[in-house]
């Protein structure tokens, strides 16, 4: 019942994308494209429409009122396409927000690259997206570049150095079992023991799963959508990999569905994270309240918290940014919000560490959040519960 009622809600957003495009009136026009096929990518979409909504209560940006065009990807890159090039051509838009996943973002990188419009990623991993260069793209969740040695030398430490994967086709996935392995063999000149690679849209994992569990790992890296990972999780039980095989997967793992689709099979999962509901910074626990009161989520994932600072963070560059907003200020104006958001410094947030961008169109500069939290499942369900192991903050080149 409750996804139907956030379907519904949902619906006057996404009619929103029906609105004509108006000359530049003084409006700041901001499109966003998020994965809102689940109720709580819905909910992501509701949150940054409800908090630009509140700078707008509040008097808006140095006067200027901000109108949202809220549209859902699915995380089908064919959408997240067609959504951009609608914001671009169609409302002409000063700013895109998006996506959720990143096979959906690596193709807007290019189009706005092209088009020459800033692109705020709130949620994507993949570390290719700012190795593409683009000056008009920041990402404000950490890079798969930096998570993966988290986990990696959390595991090799704790656990042990044969590590299995299997790999779905999401890009956010790949790019986890990718930069695990780089990091496996450079740090301890150690390879796969097997990588086995599986479709998105699979729905028994079990012939894979049994392939590995021959090969007697120390550790299952699972990457993949929330999805996938619940019931790779679930099914490698089912074939009778033990639990001393630490399951480790992409930080999607951090979303609700994983621990609630996949029940008890998810407790000793390991991931790497923004942000942990568990956390005892005051700004957590009044972003936790938010999120129970107003959305009826009692554990807010990193997903949430990264489209909650994302809101923070282009709001911070727009109140500096040089606006002009007229009709011939369009050009203009997009640099404007580019630089603006060169110029975010030291962002503390709900973020486990500052955020910080520059103008470069580089990695360095672009990856704003280099502090990753590593964290383990203690209990699956509805009512799941988590623990944080570790903490830790790299340099802007690590991973490169």
């Amino acid at each position: 019942m409750a996804i139907r009622k956030w379907a519904l809600l949902a619906a006057p957003l996404l009619a929103l994308a029906a609105t004509p495009a108006k000359a530049q009136d003084g409006v700041i026009r901001i499109g966003v494209t998020l994965r809102m096929v689940v109720e709580n990518g819905l909910k992501y979409g509701q949150m940054v429409k409800d908090e630009f909504e509140a700078v707008n209560a509040a008097g808006g940006i140095n006067g200027h009122k901000i109108e949202i065009q809220l549209l859902d990807d699915e995380c089908k890159p064919d959408k997240g396409v067609s959504n951009v090039n609608r914001f671009i051509h169609q409302t002409q838009v000063d700013l895109i927000i998006g996506s959720t996943c990143s096979s959906v973002s690596m193709p807007m990188v290019d189009i706005v690259t092209k088009e020459e419009i800033p692109l705020v990623i709130p949620q994507s991993t993949n570390q290719d997206l700012t190795k593409k260069g683009s000056p008009w793209v920041y990402r404000v969740p950490v890079s798969e570049r930096f998570y993966a040695a988290v986990h990696a030398k959390w595991l090799a430490e704790n656990v042990g150095k044969k590590v299995a994967y299997l790999v779905t086709t999401d890009t956010a996935g790949i790019g986890f079992a990718k930069q695990y392995q780089v990091y496996m063999k450079k740090t301890y000149s150690v390879d796969p023991v097997i990588e086995v690679q599986a479709q998105e849209t699979d729905l028994d994992f079990r012939a894979a799963l049994l392939k590995i569990k021959s090969m007697n790992p120390d550790v299952l890296a699972i990457g993949g959508q929330a999805d996938a990972i619940a019931r790779v999780s679930q099914q490698s039980y089912e074939v009778g990999i033990p639990s001393r095989v630490r399951r480790v997967a992409a930080s999607a793992a951090s979303n609700a569905p994983v621990p609630e689709l996949g029940g008890d099979s998810v407790k000793g999962l390991i991931y790497a994270a923004a942000f942990n509901c568990n956390d005892e910074r005051p700004e957590a626990k009044a972003f936790v309240k938010l999120t129970q009161t107003k959305y009826g989520v009692r554990c807010p994932d990193h997903d949430f918290s990264q489209a909650y600072d994302t809101v923070k963070i282009v709001t911070q560059a727009l109140k500096t940014a040089n606006l002009k907003l007229t009709a011939g200020s369009h050009a203009a104006d997009r640099m404007a919000i580019r630089d603006a958001m060169a110029n975010v410094k030291d962002f503390h947030g709900l973020a486990s560490g500052p955020i910080s961008f520059c103008a470069a169109p580089t990695p360095q500069c672009r990856d704003g959040n280099r502090t990753g939290i590593l964290v383990e499942y203690t209990k699956g369900g509805k009512d799941y519960d988590t623990k944080l192991l570790a903490r830790v903050t790299f340099d802007a080149d690590f991973g490169l």
